[in-house]
């Protein structure tokens, strides 16, 4: 039985090892791994291992709809709070991220309009912000009207993908010219699959064969990649691979 621990604090030790050397950590872990496999496993676990595991985006999500769960109004209210404590462009620019993201873009409008109104108008988080609650409630030729203010004063904005994909998605809500081009520019800067499956959205509305041909390549291209992605990456995607396994059986 003694034999049993030893084996079991030594695969433990070598499994923290290969931790070690896939994250880049410093040599001497590897010594003390080794040299004294459970107390050194103990040690990594809560120094190096522990810390690396909270920050993945994996556990970052988890945390962030526990605490939905637990307290949904807590970073409306904290942020309701620190606005009121100090009326800052700032704050006010918290309260409204936060409230869209409860749910509640008309009250973000109110604190976005009102930043926007003074001589933070051309901050890019608060032209962004402004462009997110100007869609959400329905505004696509204003939001247009802010994002093109947020890339005439920030031009790497149209280089980064929720800014470009939101500018494509708010012109085809306004049958806008220059659709097709904006959703190309997301494609080319996309960090999710939410680009494709929305351009494919588009290009099936229209009707066109070679529409309807491409939004299929886009949709399989979806599924394809879903089959390799890690857990969280299919997790973060569930909506767009569902829908696009759900077009791709009606074609």
């Amino acid at each position: 039985m003694p034999y049993l621990g030893i084996g079991f604090h030594v695969i433990i030790a070598v499994f923290f090892a290969v931790h070690a050397v896939r994250t880049q950590q410093n040599m001497y872990w590897l010594l003390i791994l080794f040299a004294f496999p459970g107390l050194g496993s103990v040690v990594y676990f809560f120094a190096i291992y522990l810390p690396g595991l909270r920050q993945t985006r994996g556990a970052r999500a988890a945390k962030r709809a526990i605490g939905q769960l637990v307290d949904p109004n807590r970073a409306v209210r904290e942020a309701r709070d620190a606005f009121d404590r100090a009326p800052t462009v700032d704050h006010r620019m918290r309260l409204g991220a936060a409230l869209l993201d409860a749910g509640e873009p008309k009250a973000a409008l109110e604190h976005y309009e009102a930043a926007a109104s003074g001589p933070f108008a051309t901050d890019p988080a608060l032209l962004l912000g402004l462009a997110r609650a100007q869609f959400a409630t329905g505004g696509h030729a204003a939001a247009i009207a802010a994002l093109e203010r947020l890339f005439a004063s920030q031009p790497q904005a149209r280089q980064q993908a929720d800014p470009a994909l939101l500018y494509a998605r708010a012109l085809a809500a306004s049958d806008a010219p220059g659709t097709r081009a904006a959703f190309e520019q997301a494609l080319s800067c996309a960090s999710d699959a939410a680009a494709r499956c929305l351009f494919a959205d588009w290009l099936t509305a229209r009707g066109e064969p070679a529409d309807r041909e491409r939004a299929q390549a886009l949709y399989a291209e979806i599924v394809h990649d879903g089959k390799h992605w890690p857990r969280h990456a299919r997790e973060h995607n569930r909506e767009w691979l569902q829908r696009a396994q759900g077009a791709l059986g009606k074609a």
